[in-house]
């Protein structure tokens, strides 16, 4: 085992595990009030080599977002933004020497590329996100997709490719046979946005040339274990939402709980088999295991417990940030795993870094509920605004409602490249869907 650390000079070392939405834009922000100016050395840690914004996966899933746009590599963006980037995954922390444990490397035939390493640490941000809670149900890790990576959603994306070549080669007269078959379990913004989505992917597809006859129907069943979809979004946008799915033909089961999935589809509670081509599992959210194993204080999902400082209530030198991150709002109720939620803690354990540095006492994290939007695809856009800031909130959809949706991945994208570089990414990335066909099709 190597240690390894981006500099010899005694100057403070912050290190931030995950470059997710939080993470990447604290490494930034960071990297150019300190890294640029030698103050300390910034080091980004994660498992993936290209960063894309979370809330996006399901685009990623069904072609509709090109990676290769609209990723972002770590090790490009640490160069030009003044911090320094280590591929790895954590196996553990040593908080008594303030060191990080990082596995071993390996390729696609298991050999060893990096050596296990330790990093060393003054100032520790765990940003590592979260990942799809399967509760133990026999056989959802077996047999359903999640789309917590690009990995994973690039998976789901070539199976899908592949259910419809094989299905449009097969297909029949009677189009309930041949129908393709999706089952989501979880009616939250991905389950959501996804059934939309897919319902988006097959009317673009059929503009190409597919292989065989017809490209199949579509039959999407949508379940939720409670009494409607979007739980944790007000009433009104929820049935919205719901209204526009079953325009679509999307199948919305609600108070229907899920025992156990296999090759065949879902099972639920009353013994009824909800057949499926494929599976998506996507309800509910939890940390890594591996969290709950370095000795600081997390809930039932393996959230760290933190301090209004977004300081872990175990070790002053560890904050926590986005999903991994338990803490509660002004009103003591706990701050939703949104990207917004992630980008403003981001914001204030930025200046915290930098409070603590210059001797100064640190701020407390007041989390502003700006609204929530959810996208349906080009079909619509539902959400309210500034939940907040008034009696109520401020019903929008259609156009406008997109226009906001896009916003909030625009202000990332401002938040990582910066005002001058940013606005230049964008404009590439909007004329790029002029010439570039209008979902992946590899």
């Amino acid at each position: 085992m190597q240690t390894s650390n981006p500099s010899t000079k005694t100057i403070p070392h912050v290190v931030i595990v995950g470059g997710g939405a939080g993470g990447l834009e604290l490494a930034t922000k960071l990297g150019r009030k300190l890294g640029r100016k030698n103050k300390a050395n910034i080091t980004l840690i994660d498992q993936h080599r290209v960063h894309i914004w979370k809330p996006l996966l399901h685009e990623v899933a069904t072609g509709s977002l090109d990676t290769e746009i609209d990723g972002i590599v770590y090790r490009a963006h640490a160069a030009r933004h003044h911090y320094h980037f280590q591929l790895g995954s954590v196996s553990g922390i040593d908080r008594e020497s303030k060191q990080l444990h990082l596995d071993a490397l390996l390729d696609d035939k298991g050999d060893v590329v990096v050596d296990s390493r330790i990093v060393e640490y003054d100032t520790l941000i765990m940003a590592i996100g979260s990942v799809s809670n399967d509760f133990g149900t026999p056989g959802v890790s077996e047999f359903c997709s999640m789309l917590d990576s690009k990995q994973q959603a690039q998976r789901f994306q070539q199976t899908l490719l592949n259910l419809l070549l094989k299905k449009s080669q097969s297909a029949s007269d009677d189009a309930e046979l041949s129908a393709l078959r999706l089952a989501i379990v979880g009616a939250g913004a991905t389950g959501v946005e996804l059934s939309a989505e897919l319902y988006h992917v097959i009317e673009v597809v059929s503009m190409y040339d597919v292989e065989g006859n017809v490209l199949p129907k579509l039959h999407i069943d949508l379940i939720e274990a409670g009494p409607r979809i979007l739980p944790a979004l007000p009433e009104r946008i929820a049935e919205s939402a719901a209204t526009e799915l079953e325009k679509l033909g999307v199948r919305i089961h609600t108070n229907t709980r899920i025992t156990s999935a296999s090759r065949t589809g879902f099972t639920d509670a009353d013994d009824t088999l909800i057949p499926a081509d494929i599976m998506v599992w996507a309800a509910g959210v939890r940390a890594a295991n591996w969290v709950a194993e370095i000795g600081l204080e997390v809930n039932r999902i393996n959230q760290i417990v933190c301090l209004p400082s977004l300081k872990t209530k175990t070790d002053p030198s560890i904050y926590a940030i986005g999903d991994c991150c338990s803490i509660t709002n002004q009103d003591g109720k706990p701050i939703p795993p949104r990207a917004q939620a992630a980008h403003q803690m981001a914001s204030t354990v930025a200046a915290n870094v930098l409070r603590e540095f210059a001797g100064k006492p640190l701020r407390d994290f007041k989390y502003v509920d700006y609204g929530s939007l959810v996208n349906l695809s080009r079909f619509s856009t539902v959400g309210s605004l500034m939940g907040n800031l008034m009696r109520g909130s401020l019903f929008i959809e259609g156009r406008i409602a997109r226009l906001m949706y896009l916003s909030l991945y625009r202000m990332h994208q401002l938040a990582v490249h910066g005002y001058i570089k940013g606005p230049f990414i964008i404009l590439l990335s909007s004329l790029s869907k002029i010439i570039r066909p209008k979902i992946k099709l590899h």
